[in-house]
C-alpha cells in the first residue's frame, strides 16, 4: 500500500471511534494524524528536525497511559505500519520510529492480535526482513527493534511471540553490540523479560501487577500457581525456555577465555547485577545456582577490569537474599569472602569499599573490609590503627609494595580517605581502633604530604615520597578531616587540627582548592568547639596572619575563599571564655580573629574581582548580623560600609556584587532587633538606605538584582500591612527570620483601625510602590511575576472588593492616597495601561471622551497623580498574573504544534519556490 492511500476517510473514522478520555487537543491531533502519516511514509518529504519523531512517540506513549486502545483512537496507524515496513527508501530514523511505535501499539493484547492478523508483527520484528533490505547494520534500526519489543512485552502473548520468533539468541548477541546504546538497550530488554514474567507470587498477581509490587515484600509462595500461569499454561514453559537460555549464556560468558572477551564478560555482569537486584527467590536462586561456579572462577582469574562489576553482582545477590531469608545465601557469602582475599591490593581496596557500601554490616565481612581499608593509611603514617588485625597482616607486604608506585599510592589512599568518615562511625566490634585515631592518622598524612613531617622511619621512604606535594591527596585528606569533626573524641584533637590547617594556609605551595578546603575544615571544626579558649593565643595570631596574607594573594580564587571564610566563621557561635550568661556568646570570627575582620572585609569591597566584592558584601552581612540583632548603635565603620555598598549598587559593572549588596540590606532588615525602623522623627541610616536601594535596584539591568530588590520591597510591604484586616502574610524566603514584635511597627503605629491612607503614603515614601510598578512592566518575566503578585496582595488588602461598611470605609481612606506617575520610564508605561483601561470603560459605559476621571489629575510638570486604589484596579492584575504564570509551552510545546510543524516543514520543502539549503523555521517543541 502506497503512502497516498492513507486517505482522509481514516481520520473521520478515527474521530468517530476515539475514546471519550481524549482531550480536545488530542482529538485535534487525531484529525491531523493521517496527513502526518502520509508525510512520514513518503520518502520524498522532510521532517522539521531530528527530535520530532521522538516527541511524536512521547505523545503516543501519553495516550496509552490514559487507558484505552491506541488503534481505536488512531486507526490510521495500522495502515501506516503496513505501508512503511515495505518502503526501503525511507530514512532509517523513520523506520526506527515505526519499530518503536509498533511495539507500543502491541502492548495491549487486543492490538497485538489485530497486528498479528494483518501479518504485520512478523514482518516488523523479523531480522531477515531488515537484513534483506540492507538496513540491519544501521544502529538506529537495531535500537528501534529492541525498544519496540521492550514496549510490547507487557502480556503473555508477547512472550509467546518472542519465543516463537527465536529472538532470544539475537538479543543475547546484541548485548555485546558495537554500539553502546544498542548493547545497553538489549540488556534492559533481557532484564525486563526475566523480571516481568518471573513466577513466584500467589494467585491474583499477573505480570503487570508483579512489576508494581513493593520491593520490600518478604513473603514467598513458590508452589502456588500465578494467575498468569493459570490463564496461560504454556507461559511457564516459554518463560523457562527463555530463562534457561539466558542463564546458560551467562554461565558460559562470565569467564573470558582471553582478553578479547572481557567486554562480553563485562556485559554479562551488568545484566546479572540488574536482574539479581530485583529478582525474587525462584529466579534469584536459579541464577545463583547456575552462575556461582563461574563467578568463583572469575574471582580466581583476577581480572582487575571486572572487579567492580563483579562486586556489583555479588552485592546485588547479597542484598536480595538478605531481605527475604533469615539466613543469607552461603554461596554469596563465600564469594564475598573470596573477594576480600584477592592478592592485588588495588582490587582488594575497591572490593572492600564496595562491601562498606552494601548497606548491611556483619562482624566478619565488614570488619575485614575496615581492616583492609585502613591498611594503606597505617603503612604511610606509621600510626597503630589495626593492632593485630589478621586480614590486614595478610596483605601488609603486598600493600606496601603497591604503595611504592606513586600513581597507585595516591589512588589507594584516596579510596581509603573517602571511606574514612563512614569507618569512624562503625560499631566497636567492627572498628579496630578508637575513632580519634583516624583523626590523628589524617593529621599525620597531611603533615607528610605538605613536607612538614617525614614518614615513619620504620617504613619505606619511597612510600613517603609518593605523597609529598600531592594536591589530590591533600584535597581528599581535608575532605575526610572536615567530615570527622563530629566523630567520637574528635574535640580532644582541636588544637592539633587548627595547627595543621593554619600551616596549610601559610604554605606557599598550597593551591587555591587546597586553601579553600582548609578554610572549610576550619569552619566545621570551629563549629563543634563551644569553647575556643582551647585554641592557643599563638594559633589565633597565626590564623590572623594567614588571613591577612591570603586576602592579598595574587590569585582571586584565594582572596575569594578567604573572604568567604570570614563570613562563614562569623556565623559560628562560640564562647570565647567560660561563661555563665548567654549574653557572652560570641561569633567564632571575633573569638579567633579579634576586631580585624571588619577592616579586612571593607578593603575587600574594593577588590578588582567582582566575585571577591560580592563575597565581601555577604561576609559583612554575617559579621554585622549579631550587632543588628542586639540593637547596637551604628559605628563609623558601618556607616562607611553602607556608603560603599550603595556606590557598588549604583556604579559596579558586575551583577554578582550588586546582587550581594541587595542581600546585605535584606539581612540587615531581617536581623534588626525589632525588625523596625526607629520611631524617632529623624530618618535612620537603614531607612534612608532602603529608599536608595529600592530606587537603584528596581532600575538595575540585571534581572536577579531586580528580583532581590522586590524581595526587600516584599519585607517592607509585609511589615506595613501586617496589622491590616484581611491581610494574608506573604510567603517570602526570609519569612522564617522575621519575628513577631509588640512594639512600634516599622512604618508607624499600624493596627486594625489605623489609617490605610497613611500606610500607603509611607509605602510610597519608601518607594515600595514605585518599585512594584516598575517591576510590573519590566521586560524580564520573573520580575513581572513577582511584582504582580505583590501588587495583588496590596490591592486585596487596602482596596477590598467586598461591599461591606468596613470595606467602604477602607476604600474612602485609601482613595486619599495618590501615586505620581512621571511621563518617562515605567511611569509612562503605567499611564498607557491606565489610559487604555479608561477608554475601554468609557466605551462600555457610553461616556464621552472628554469625561475625565476625578481620581486622575495632571500636575504642572506633566506628571500624573492617580489614586492608588484606582491605579491598582486599572492594571488588570489578575489577568496579567494568569498570563505570566502560564508558560508559552501551553501553546508552542504541544503535540498539536508538533504535528502542524511536521506538515509545515513537509509543505515548505516541496514548494517549488524553496531554495536549496534554505532553512525552514518551525516551532517544534
Amino acid at each position: 500500500m502506497s503512502a497516498p492511500n492513507l486517505t482522509m476517510h481514516v481520520a473521520t473514522r478515527g474521530l468517530m471511534n476515539t475514546n471519550t478520555h481524549l482531550s480536545t487537543m488530542d482529538r485535534e491531533c487525531v484529525a491531523l494524524l493521517p496527513r502526518v502519516c502520509e508525510v512520514l511514509a513518503d520518502s520524498a518529504k522532510s521532517l522539521p528536525d531530528d527530535t520530532s519523531l521522538e516527541k511524536l512517540l512521547d505523545w503516543f506513549t501519553g495516550l496509552t497511559k490514559t487507558g484505552g486502545s491506541l488503534l481505536d483512537a488512531c486507526p490510521c496507524l495500522i495502515e501506516y505500519i503496513s505501508t512503511v515496513i515495505y518502503n526501503r527508501a525511507l530514512d532509517p530514523a523513520v523506520l526506527s520510529f515505526t519499530l518503536k511505535l509498533t511495539g507500543l501499539v502491541a502492548a495491549t493484547e487486543g492490538n497485538f492480535e489485530t497486528l498479528q492478523q494483518r501479518l504485520t508483527l512478523g514482518q516488523v520484528y523479523e531480522q531477515q526482513h531488515w537484513q534483506d533490505a540492507g538496513l540491519w547494520e544501521d544502529p538506529c534500526i537495531r535500537i528501534g527493534w529492541i525498544q519496540g519489543l521492550r514496549s510490547m512485552m507487557q502480556h503473555p502473548k508477547a512472550l509467546h511471540f518472542f519465543g516463537m520468533t527465536g529472538a532470544i539468541n539475537l538479543l543475547l548477541q546484541l548485548q555485546i553490540d558495537t554500539s553502546i546504546f544498542v548493547a545497553s538497550a538489549a540488556i534492559q530488554l533481557l532484564a525486563h523479560i526475566l523480571l516481568f514474567f518471573q513466577p513466584g507470587l500467589p494467585g491474583g498477581c499477573d505480570g503487570t501487577e508483579r512489576s508494581r509490587e513493593d520491593k520490600r515484600t518478604t513473603h514467598t509462595c513458590v508452589k502456588s500457581p500465578t494467575l498468569t500461569e493459570a490463564r496461560h499454561p504454556a507461559l511457564s514453559e516459554e518463560y523457562n525456555a527463555v530463562m534457561t537460555a539466558i542463564s546458560e549464556y551467562l554461565k558460559k560468558s562470565l569467564v573470558p577465555k582471553e582478553n578479547t572477551q572481557l567486554h562480553q564478560s563485562l556485559q554479562s555482569l551488568k545484566l546479572l547485577a540488574l536482574v539479581l537486584a530485583q529478582a525474587r527467590p525462584p529466579l534469584r536462586d536459579m541464577l545463583i545456582g547456575t552462575v556461582s561456579g563461574s563467578l568463583q572462577d572469575l574471582v580466581t582469574a583476577g581480572y582487575s577490569r571486572l572487579t567492580l562489576p563483579l562486586m556489583d553482582v555479588i552485592l546485588a545477590a547479597d542484598s536480595g537474599s538478605g531481605l527475604e531469608e533469615s539466613v543469607p545465601d552461603q554461596r554469596v557469602l563465600c564469594l564475598l569472602s573470596s573477594m576480600l582475599d584477592i592478592n592485588k591490593p588495588s582490587d582488594l581496596i575497591h572490593a572492600a569499599a564496595a562491601v562498606l557500601r552494601r548497606g548491611r554490616q556483619d562482624t566478619v565481612h565488614t570488619a575485614r573490609a575496615v581492616g583492609i581499608m585502613m591498611l594503606p593509611l597505617e603503612v604511610i603514617t606509621g600510626q597503630n590503627l589495626l593492632g593485630t588485625h589478621a586480614a590486614a597482616d595478610q596483605h601488609r607486604t603486598s600493600m606496601t609494595e603497591q604503595l611504592k608506585i606513586k600513581a597507585s599510592c595516591v589512588s589507594l589512599l584516596c579510596v581509603c580517605l573517602t571511606n574514612a568518615p563512614q569507618i569512624a562511625l562503625m560499631p566497636q566490634d567492627v572498628l579496630p581502633c578508637a575513632p580519634v585515631s583516624l583523626v590523628t592518622a589524617l593529621l599525620s598524612l597531611l603533615r607528610i604530604s605538605s613536607g612538614q613531617d617525614a614518614p615513619s622511619p620504620g617504613h619505606c621512604k619511597d612510600v613517603g615520597r609518593n605523597v609529598i606535594g600531592s594536591g589530590k591527596l591533600q584535597k581528599c585528606s581535608l575532605d575526610a578531616l572536615t567530615a570527622l569533626c563530629n566523630s567520637p573524641g574528635a574535640k580532644a584533637k582541636m588544637s592539633d587540627v587548627f595547627t595543621v590547617l593554619i600551616q596549610y594556609l601559610h604554605n606557599p605551595d598550597s593551591d587555591p582548592t587546597v586553601l579553600h578546603k582548609s578554610y572549610q575544615a576550619l569552619v566545621r571544626w570551629a563549629s563543634v568547639c563551644a569553647d575556643v579558649s582551647s585554641v592557643a593565643e599563638q594559633l589565633r595570631r597565626d590564623l590572623l596572619d594567614a588571613v591577612k596574607k591570603r586576602v592579598c594573594d595574587m590569585r582571586w580564587e584565594v582572596r575569594d575563599s578567604t573572604v568567604e571564610f570570614l563570613g562563614q566563621l562569623a556565623g559560628v557561635r562560640v564562647f570565647p571564655q567560660p561563661a555563665e550568661k548567654e549574653e557572652e556568646e560570641a561569633c567564632a570570627c571575633e573569638a579567633l580573629l579579634g576586631c580585624s575582620t571588619l577592616s579586612i572585609l571593607m578593603e575587600a569591597l574594593r577588590d578588582q574581582e567582582s566575585y571577591v566584592r560580592a563575597s565581601a558584601a555577604s561576609a559583612l552581612a554575617q559579621t554585622l548580623r549579631r550587632g543588628w540583632q542586639q540593637g547596637a548603635a551604628l559605628t563609623r565603620e558601618q556607616t562607611e560600609i553602607v556608603s560603599k555598598l550603595l556606590d557598588i549598587l549604583s556604579e559596579d559593572t558586575e551583577g554578582f556584587a550588586r546582587r550581594a549588596v541587595i542581600q546585605y540590606f535584606i539581612t540587615w532588615f531581617t536581623s534588626s532587633s525589632s525588625n523596625t525602623f526607629p520611631s524617632s522623627s529623624s530618618p535612620s541610616l537603614l531607612k534612608e538606605s532602603v529608599r536608595t536601594v529600592l530606587s537603584l535596584g528596581s532600575a538595575d539591568l540585571d534581572w536577579e538584582v531586580k528580583v532581590h530588590t522586590l524581595e526587600l520591597a516584599e519585607l517592607l510591604l509585609d511589615e506595613a500591612l501586617s496589622g491590616q484586616r484581611g491581610y494574608r502574610k506573604l510567603s517570602h524566603p526570609y519569612a522564617s527570620t522575621l519575628q513577631t514584635h509588640t512594639g512600634p511597627q516599622m512604618i508607624g503605629q499600624i493596627g486594625e483601625e489605623s489609617d490605610v491612607s497613611s500606610v500607603l503614603d509611607t509605602l510610597m515614601e519608601q518607594r515600595v510602590i514605585s518599585a512594584l510598578l516598575s517591576g510590573l512592566v519590566d521586560c524580564d518575566r520573573p520580575v513581572c511575576l513577582k511584582a504582580c503578585r505583590l501588587l495583588i496582595t496590596l490591592r486585596d488588602t487596602v482596596c477590598p472588593p467586598s461591599p461591606g461598611a468596613t470595606a467602604a470605609g477602607a476604600m474612602a481612606t485609601a482613595c486619599k492616597a495618590s501615586c505620581k506617575l512621571q511621563a518617562r520610564g515605567w511611569g509612562r508605561e503605567i499611564r498607557t495601561i491606565i489610559g487604555m483601561k479608561m477608554r475601554a470603560d468609557r466605551d462600555d459605559s457610553g461616556e464621552c471622551d472628554e469625561t475625565r476621571d476625578e481620581s486622575v489629575s495632571e500636575g504642572d510638570d506633566g506628571d500624573v497623580c492617580v489614586s492608588v486604589c484606582e491605579l491598582l484596579r486599572s492594571l488588570d492584575l489578575d489577568e496579567r498574573l494568569a498570563v505570566l504564570t502560564q508558560s508559552s509551552d501551553h501553546v508552542h510545546n504541544s503535540p498539536l504544534s508538533l504535528l502542524q510543524d511536521i506538515l509545515t516543514a513537509s509543505a515548505a520543502h516541496t514548494r517549488p519556490d524553496t531554495q536549496p539549503g534554505q532553512e525552514v523555521i518551525v516551532d517544534c517543541y
